[in-house]
């Protein structure tokens, strides 16, 4: 792939609430929530400014899995102000007013699901995108996985969510989504540039301090927390190259700068293991934005994401001016938060074999059942043909400075009986995987006993 000039680019504008406004002050540094309440929307807060309370909870209009548009909800604490640009956003003023109230505040405020109200917008825009997801049978709770109420209680909001109907025909939101999304176009803002191809922004890439950026949900942590300023943010996540989605005989390709929401949801259902890491990966909110190549990228040893694609074999597709180049899962982490990827490659594609093992699980220690950080995190691949163990791919997470393959433990099952005795001695055997750590999640101790309890269970569950 041969690099591209990188043109002047347009300061594209945004409309907010159906009014278009400039985003010309929106440097890097300003994100969408502060550059919100500063024009005067004040509905959305700040609560925690790392996208685990859903205070801040915005909608976006975007291109949807199952319909022409669909209505997101983002934690507007974490994305660049500036990656609004020419996007279209509601806010829960937008929604609805006082003398007309949308559906989901109605039922909010007659239920009583509001007290002090702080955390009452961010639950509107979650609300309002669970009601008008395409398809959508029952409200699904965990579309609120994101939002925290420190004073009402959940049972109210719950009560409002349950007694929702379905948009009636003529209403403005729903007649959004059978419209075309807002088109995508290059932009640049102070400090942060859209490009308009992926040439473009593997230019842009190689100047020195320009970092890539796409659902900013790691980003946006440090950037709000640990004061990080990139010299340049690159916005990848609407690149065509890196969405792609494809699912062959041989393989499934999933586009870097797809969000875990959209795999998801295309997916449905077609990968069982990664179907049981979703839900315990932080929040709807977090997952609407997050991305897979995002989650590769930060190389985090205690990634929810890793274990699972570990297990499958997964394959990294990086990509540079050069071209492409395969590496497998297992061959990509080299040390804390380091990887095989030079500083001039963007993760393309992730690239999963098939057939897949058709024993799978996945499980995730935590101090909270959902939405938090895990302590350890096992996912299993397993494969037994006439009672014997004829091939096992076992990722770990959070027992050593990358995420790892149980290769010992592999090697104890692959060949022998699956039975009781067998998955005794390998479990001693993952017990001992990896260099865990004590820390304030939990000791050493704790994770290596939890290594093989998780390969206990998983042959209690067969």
């Amino acid at each position: 792939m041969s690099t591209e000039p990188v043109t002047d680019l347009p300061q594209a504008p945004v409309t907010v609430n159906g009014v278009t406004r400039p985003l010309a002050a929106a440097g890097k540094a300003l994100n969408a929530l502060d550059w919100l309440r500063g024009i005067g929307l004040t509905g959305a807060k700040e609560g925690c400014a790392e996208g685990e309370c859903g205070a801040c909870a915005v909608l976006l209009a975007r291109p949807g899995v199952d319909a022409e548009t669909e209505w997101t909800a983002i934690n507007a604490c974490l994305i660049p102000a500036a990656s609004l640009a020419g996007q279209e956003v509601m806010t829960s003023e937008g929604l609805g007013a006082p003398d007309a109230l949308h559906p989901v505040q109605s039922e909010l405020a007659v239920r009583g699901g509001s007290q002090c109200g702080y955390c009452t917008p961010g639950f509107v825009c979650s609300m309002a995108a669970e009601y008008y997801r395409p398809g959508r049978k029952e409200f699904d709770h965990h579309a609120l996985s994101g939002n925290l109420c420190r004073c009402t209680g959940y049972r109210p909001i719950l009560d409002a969510a349950e007694a929702l109907g379905h948009p009636v025909e003529g209403d403005r939101f729903l007649a959004r989504t059978t419209q075309a999304p807002p088109a995508t176009s290059a932009s640049r803002i102070d400090g942060w540039v859209r490009p308009a191809s992926l040439g473009e922004a593997l230019t842009l890439l190689a100047e020195p301090g320009a970092v890539a950026t796409a659902g900013s949900t790691d980003l946006g942590v440090e950037a709000n927390l640990g004061g990080a300023r990139p010299e340049l943010l690159v916005a990848i996540d609407q690149l065509a190259e890196l969405r792609t989605f494809d699912v062959a005989e041989d393989a499934v390709e999933l586009g870097a700068a797809l969000s875990l929401t959209e795999i998801e949801r295309r997916l449905a259902g077609r990968i069982p293991l990664l179907e049981a890491v979703f839900p315990q990966f932080a929040s709807r909110l977090i997952r609407n934005g997050a991305t897979i190549g995002g989650n590769l990228g930060t190389a985090s040893p205690i990634g929810d994401l890793p274990p699972a694609l570990l297990a499958l074999d997964a394959e990294v597709v990086l990509i540079s001016t050069a071209g492409e180049r395969v590496v497998p899962l297992a061959d990509y982490f080299t040390g804390y938060r380091a990887t095989v990827r030079r500083p001039d490659e963007l993760i393309g594609r992730v690239r999963i074999p098939v057939p897949l093992a058709p024993m799978t699980a996945f499980h995730k220690i935590a101090k909270r059942r959902f939405d938090d950080i895990s302590s350890v995190a096992v996912a299993f691949a397993i494969e037994v043909v006439d009672g014997q163990v004829v091939r096992a791919a076992i990722g770990l997470g959070g027992v050593a400075a990358t995420p790892i393959r149980a290769a010992a433990t592999e090697a104890a099952l692959v060949g022998r009986a699956w039975d009781a005795a067998t998955v005794a001695n390998a479990a001693v055997v993952l017990s001992g995987e990896g260099t865990p750590l004590d820390d304030h999640r939990a000791s050493a101790a704790y994770r290596k006993a939890m290594l093989g309890q998780a390969l206990l269970a998983l042959e209690a569950a067969q």
